[in-house]
């Protein structure tokens, strides 16, 4: 694979392991619809802040996010909104899996 290609492929793999947790990609889908500060997304998820604030790390390495500060409390808020299409994808694999699955459920039962 020439060095590009691969190089290109290890950037993708970074940020789908940045999204590839439950409280990450709760967090994302809440800075979809506005941003938030680290407390409101601490209260949110129920864990403690220095947790979150590690998720919003990760997110934010990768690209994902962004910061502001503004006075003593940070926001965030999503650096590129079309991640939300990628979403949309994988809720047509679910979907499609569970097609896939019903019908050999009703297979089964003929």
């Amino acid at each position: 694979m020439e060095q590009i290609k691969k190089e290109r492929f290890d950037a993708r793999a970074r940020i789908l392991k940045a999204l590839a947790h439950p409280t990450r990609l709760f967090i994302v889908d809440q800075l979809e619809q506005q941003e938030r500060s680290v407390n409101e997304l601490t209260a949110m998820v129920g864990v403690d802040v220095s947790t979150v604030s590690k998720h919003l790390s990760q997110l934010k390495q990768v690209g994902i996010i962004r910061d502001e500060k503004r006075g003593n409390q940070v926001f965030y808020h999503l650096a590129v909104p079309c991640v939300m299409n990628f979403f949309d994808c994988v809720e047509a694999v679910i979907e499609e899996q569970h097609i896939r699955h019903m019908r050999l459920v009703y297979d089964e039962r003929r």
